[in-house]
C-alpha cells in the first residue's frame, strides 16, 4: 500500500464516520425523546441508548485512528483522555493517556491505531498505559493473558506491513503505513502478559 493508497484510505474512513454520526445522532434523539414520554423505564430503550453511546464511542475513536489527519491539526489531553474514557466504559480494558498538552493529530492517529492493535490482543481484558519517553511514544500493555497472531505482530516492527490480515485487523496493516510515514520506527516486545510498543 503506497502512501496515495494510504492517504485514499484515511479519507473513506472519515467519509463513513461522517456519515454515521447523523443517523446514530437521531437514533439517541428518537431515545431522548421516548424516555421524555413518561412511559417510565423500560429495558428495551436502555438497551438502544447503550448501544448508540457504544457507537457513538467507537466512531469518535475509529475517526482519528481511521480518519485523514492533517499535519497542523492537534488534539488536547483532555480530548483524547475523553475519546479513550468513552470507547472503553463500562468493558474490561482500561486505556490511560499520561502524556501531557497538545498532541499533532497524526501522531495520536498512529498510537490509536497501536491501541487498536492491543485491543485485538486483548480480548479478556487489561490495562494499557500511553506515555513519551522524551520524544518517543512508549505504549505499555498489562493483561493476565494476552492473544496475540504473531504474524501480524511480527508486521509492526517490519519495513513493510502484515499480510493475511482480516477486516477486524486492518489496523495491522495500517499502522506500520503512519509509523513510516512520521519517520517512527515500531519496536515490539510480546510476552503471555502484556506488549509494549515504542515508536
Amino acid at each position: 500500500m503506497t502512501q496515495a493508497t494510504s492517504d485514499i484510505a484515511a479519507l473513506l474512513g472519515s467519509r463513513i464516520c461522517h456519515d454515521l454520526i447523523s443517523p446514530i445522532g437521531a437514533i439517541s434523539n428518537g431515545v431522548e425523546l421516548l424516555a421524555m414520554s413518561g412511559a417510565g423505564p423500560m429495558p428495551e430503550i436502555d438497551l438502544i441508548a447503550q448501544s448508540v453511546e457504544h457507537a457513538n464511542a467507537r466512531i469518535g475513536f475509529f475517526r482519528v485512528a481511521f480518519g485523514a489527519a492533517a499535519p497542523d491539526q492537534v488534539l488536547g489531553a483532555a480530548e483524547i483522555r475523553q475519546i479513550l474514557a468513552d470507547l472503553t466504559r463500562g468493558g474490561r480494558l482500561e486505556m490511560l493517556w499520561s502524556a501531557e498538552g497538545e498532541v499533532a493529530r497524526p501522531e495520536v492517529k498512529l498510537v490509536f491505531l497501536l491501541l487498536n492493535c492491543l485491543e485485538n490482543a486483548m480480548p479478556w481484558g487489561g490495562t494499557i498505559e500511553v506515555g513519551r519517553e522524551g520524544a518517543r511514544w512508549h505504549v505499555a500493555a498489562r493483561a493476565e493473558k494476552m492473544r496475540a497472531d504473531p504474524a501480524l505482530w511480527e508486521g509492526l516492527s517490519r519495513s513493510g506491513p502484515a499480510t493475511g490480515a482480516s477486516a477486524a485487523e486492518v489496523q495491522f496493516l495500517l499502522a506500520p503505513l503512519v509509523a513510516a510515514e512520521l519517520g517512527r520506527p515500531l519496536a515490539v516486545e510480546l510476552s503471555e502478559t502484556g506488549a509494549t510498543i515504542r515508536a
